[in-house]
């Protein structure tokens, strides 16, 4: 069981959490900061990559994501401190995929070119809509011709470029999620990530949607249309998903997030990171500190900001990759869930599942057909033993 984690590889995600602003429909780990030491956060990166190494030992790391947040506020050398010192703690594969998150703001845009001297190879740009008034619905701070000219940029520097796209949003209609998803898939992209916009708690748009003032988002029907209008579309221009919010052309498919899918092992670094990392007593589930201060005090104190450090079950670690792998078109292994987890899916229900076309064999692998990804926690519930 030791060893189950390079089914799916190792990877580093370091988390920059500050932002310019804080979008309303935003429920990630991310803080508007006047000013941002920058020396002392990399000094405090570095220390929490250490400590992990300390954990680890020194493996091959297939994958570096700095995710925020807005990494890409962060100055190329802190970036490329940080590269240089995960190659020093481990040891980089030689393909290994370096990915950082930006907005595409022509600020950000100009230091394409420093990141890429720092060691990214891989941008994913959070352009999310691609007209101005869902974008300042949105809170977004950069305008569509802004966006467009941003992608060019990191077209010309890197060979990989993604950008993210939110559908369902207020007042969306079919046809016009349509025409904006081909615009997208007509500017060279080869990795798309779509997302429904989903109302959360502690969000600005959660507290407006409380309160009645949210209006003209789409029903649960229509928005399941959009859904199934992104599949159909995606994979006619080549794009197919490969995950259930995840298109790319094939062999642009983002490494990092399949080690997080194929249940491989990464540390997770910074503030609100969460990691798994396989050590001699077993695998650990991990978390940091999610305040950016009192992260920063723990890491001056403690070498790292860990709060929760929890040595996983076979049970639950079988669960985990059960409900990460069935997220993926190529699906889940069964022997390996059952090594895991000592006895096997549920046969009776895996049957019945097959038999209403919810799932489907994928040479050794059992994965969820098109119509069942529509209804994957439900399958979940109904396989697990």
């Amino acid at each position: 069981m030791n060893a189950d984690w390079q089914n799916g590889g190792f990877g580093i995600y370091v988390h920059w959490p500050f932002c310019l602003a804080k979008c309303p429909y935003c429920d990630f780990n991310s803080h508007v900061r006047a000013k941002v030491d920058v020396e002392a956060w990399q000094a405090a990166l570095i220390s929490e990559l250490r400590a992990n190494a300390a954990l680890t030992g020194r493996r091959a790391v297939r994958s570096v994501f700095f995710g925020g947040g807005t990494p890409s506020l962060m100055p190329p050398n802190v970036v490329g401190a940080l590269i240089g010192e995960i190659s020093a703690l481990w040891a980089l594969e030689p393909d290994a995929e370096i990915t950082l998150e930006a907005n595409p703001t022509s600020v950000e845009a100009d230091k394409f070119r420093g990141f890429a001297a720092a060691g990214v190879n891989r941008i994913s740009m959070g352009i999310q809509a691609l007209n101005d008034s869902d974008l300042r619905a949105l809170g977004r701070m950069h305008s569509t011709a802004e966006a467009l000219q941003a992608f060019d940029i990191a077209r010309n520097i890197f060979d990989r470029v993604s950008f993210d796209l939110i559908y369902a949003r207020q007042n969306q209609t079919a046809i016009q999620w349509e025409a904006e998803l081909q615009r997208a898939l007509s500017m060279a992209v080869d990795h798309l990530s779509m997302y429904q916009l989903t109302i959360e708690a502690g969000t600005r748009f959660g507290e407006l949607a409380a309160r009645g003032r949210l209006r003209g988002l789409p029903t649960d029907d229509a928005a399941a249309d959009m859904y199934e209008l992104t599949q159909d579309i995606c994979a006619a221009a080549g794009m197919p998903a490969y995950e259930v919010s995840n298109h790319a052309r094939p062999g642009a498919e983002s490494r990092h997030n399949l080690i997080y899918w194929r249940y491989g092992d990464y540390a997770g670094i910074g503030p609100g990171a969460h990691g798994r990392l396989t050590l001699n007593e077993g695998r650990f589930a991990r978390e940091t500190e999610y305040n950016p201060e009192k992260w920063r005090r723990a890491v001056d104190d403690l070498g790292h900001g860990c709060t929760v450090n929890e040595l996983l079950s076979a049970t639950d670690q079988a669960s985990e990759y059960l409900l990460m792998s069935m997220r993926l078109v190529e699906g889940t292994d069964p022997a390996r869930f059952s090594r895991l987890n000592g006895k096997p899916l549920n046969e009776t229900a895996v049957k019945h599942m097959l038999d209403q076309r919810l799932l489907h064999w994928r040479d050794d692998k059992l994965a969820c057909t098109q119509k069942g990804r529509a209804v994957l926690n439900a399958i979940l519930r109904e396989i697990l033993p």
